[in-house]
């Protein structure tokens, strides 16, 4: 399996530094003068064009026992020393889990290590500190409600679903009839993590973002899973929203259709695919909306916010924000599933205990 991106957290300290300086410099400059998208109907589209990184290690949800959105430097290194990634605490001196090794034999089965541990500080390339927005520190990107935390309807509801895709992760133990009784991630169907939206997510790699603005579509890359969004954009909300997809059609990443208003990149987003909406980390009915703004905040920053509105999984709309920083690093391919010789292992492992027990139900 190739993982395209940063193989170690070298670029990724570039980035961080980048964010530190260029946030707090750039603060007071405006959407610069050149932009793309003809259509806009009011102001001066924000030009988007180039390549973005979200990476971060701020979550969607605020930290058990954190109260502030935004936090000092202290606050932030206290949040971040508690942080697991991948299945390991933080190494010290940085946020990547230690680097295996690999001389050690594998851990038995239903060990404390085995499966969760899977990546280590080699593979993940996550960000080095929490979210910078604006020059603000985040300790999560819910913004609204206030608490940091997904309304949920059925939180209880949502925690076991939840969790039976972590056993699966863990121990291997799920579905194994066909391919596509497997899990999205592990056919590298769509981006894990919500990275290609809607609700464009950070994740353990692969943050990396290409945005290319025409007259008349813009088009998101999206490093993990090579995710590629190509969104029609309208001279008005009324125009976009009249060309929606007949409501039959769920595409993967959803409906999308956009906008500008002024200088702001809108995009509305309806009829996510159904397995895609359920196994999100922003989970959708099929009655679920989720509204993107995109506003180039400086030079070196987009400001990026979403809200979800969907009253069958949510008991009110909520908001995130987070930011963009542009990247000095290309997008990677991502092959996955194509080089990934698991999937004919998992089925025949599969066969192989059927007949197993088959065998042993007629010795009986």
């Amino acid at each position: 399996m190739r993982f395209g991106g940063r193989p170690g957290l070298g670029g990724v300290a570039a980035v961080a530094a980048l964010m530190v300086f260029g946030a707090g410099a750039c603060m007071a400059q405006g959407a610069p003068e050149a932009a793309s998208g003809t259509n806009a109907s009011a102001g001066v589209p924000t030009d988007l064009n180039g390549v973005w990184t979200n990476a971060s290690l701020t979550g969607l949800t605020r930290p058990p026992g954190v109260s502030k959105l935004v936090v000092d430097e202290a606050e932030a290194q206290a949040i971040v020393s508690r942080m697991t990634i991948a299945g390991a605490f933080a190494a010290e001196g940085g946020p990547a889990p230690p680097i295996s090794d690999p001389d050690a034999p594998a851990p038995e089965a239903g060990a404390a290590d085995f499966g969760v541990k899977a990546y280590d500080q080699f593979w993940v390339a996550p960000g080095e500190r929490l979210a910078l927005v604006k020059g603000e520190i985040r300790s999560s990107y819910i913004v609204d409600p206030p608490n940091g935390q997904v309304p949920f309807v059925d939180p209880a509801g949502i925690a076991r679903q939840r969790q039976i895709g972590a056993t699966r992760y863990a121990t291997g133990i799920g579905g194994n009839e066909g391919p596509e009784a497997t899990g999205l991630a592990e056919r590298c169907l769509i981006g894990f993590g919500n990275t290609g939206g809607p609700g464009m997510l950070s994740t353990l790699y692969n943050n990396t973002h290409r945005i290319v603005q025409a007259p008349d579509h813009v088009m998101i890359l999206v490093e993990m899973v090579h995710d590629a969004r190509i969104i029609p954009t309208f001279a008005s909300a009324e125009e976009a929203r009249r060309n929606h997809r007949p409501d039959v059609m769920t595409p993967w990443l959803g409906d999308s259709v956009g906008w500008y208003e002024g200088s702001t990149l809108v995009i509305e987003t309806i009829n996510v695919r159904p397995e895609q909406a359920r196994a999100s980390a922003i989970p959708l009915s099929p009655r679920g909306k989720v509204t993107e703004r995109l506003t180039r905040y400086s030079d070196h920053e987009i400001f990026y916010t979403f809200t979800v509105e969907d009253p069958t999984i949510y008991t009110r709309p909520w908001t995130a924000e987070l930011s963009f920083y542009d990247s000095d690093e290309d997008v990677f391919e991502y092959a996955c599933h194509e080089g990934n010789y698991a999937m004919p292992g998992i089925l025949g492992g599969a066969r192989i205990q059927e007949a197993a027990a088959a065998n042993a139900g007629r010795a009986r």
